[in-house]
């Protein structure tokens, strides 16, 4: 058991743990779907989709499917707990399914330091303000997570963040953000394969699309 698995505890259950992690944060709730906030959601969706898996309600306070990604045991998620809660859902997560380091856990969420439409893919680093990162920190003791970040950009100055993250863009945005959420998935698959590296060079250097 490594450094990182034994500060979380034993195991919720027992059997082969899983290679990777993939989150996705959001808030629970229709009234949430479709909306900048749940970016993170609309991604694990994606590829529940892909994998012809079904997102079924854990112990663990979320959403998961468990699918074979080239090989790959892929736990996908999304937790039922709001985003500034994130965290509870997470360690428990990661304790059902036997995760070992840190860096098998892959966190996507929204980012509105980034240009709409751009991803970034990154290992540890700060939270940027991000209240479901910093619950996820909390819970796990460590930052040094994956994180895949799409950008929503900034509201504009008329409109409160709060109000911005939580409002469903319009059509020329949600077209622009539609294709983000399928590059997003693309690079979990990557991921998915261990290969990192490519991954973050396909990503960050993915040419700004147009609006």
């Amino acid at each position: 058991m490594s450094a990182f698995s034994r500060r979380l505890g034993e195991p919720g259950r027992k059997g082969t743990p899983a290679d990777l992690l993939v989150v996705g944060l959001g808030n629970p709730g229709e009234q949430f779907q479709g909306t900048r906030h749940n970016l993170g959601a609309a991604v694990i969706q994606v590829l529940a989709d892909r994998a012809g898996a079904r997102l079924r309600k854990t112990k663990a306070r979320a959403l998961a499917a468990g699918v074979l990604m080239n090989d790959k045991r892929v736990v996908l998620a999304f937790p039922l707990t709001f985003m500034n809660h994130s965290g509870e859902a997470v360690r428990h997560l990661v304790r059902s399914y036997g995760i070992q380091e840190a860096n098998h856990i892959v966190i996507v969420h929204d980012e509105l330091d980034l240009e709409v439409g751009r991803l970034r893919l990154k290992a540890g680093g700060g939270l940027a303000g991000h209240n479901g990162l910093r619950s996820i920190t909390q819970h796990i003791g460590t930052t040094e997570y994956i994180r895949l970040r799409i950008g929503i950009g900034k509201p504009p100055a008329t409109q409160v963040g709060s109000e911005y993250i939580l409002r469903k863009p319009g059509k020329d945005e949600r077209a622009v953000l539609d294709a983000a959420v399928e590059e997003a998935a693309d690079a979990i698959e990557l991921l998915a394969e261990g290969a990192v590296d490519a991954a973050m060079a396909k990503v960050n250097r993915r040419v700004q699309p147009d609006r």
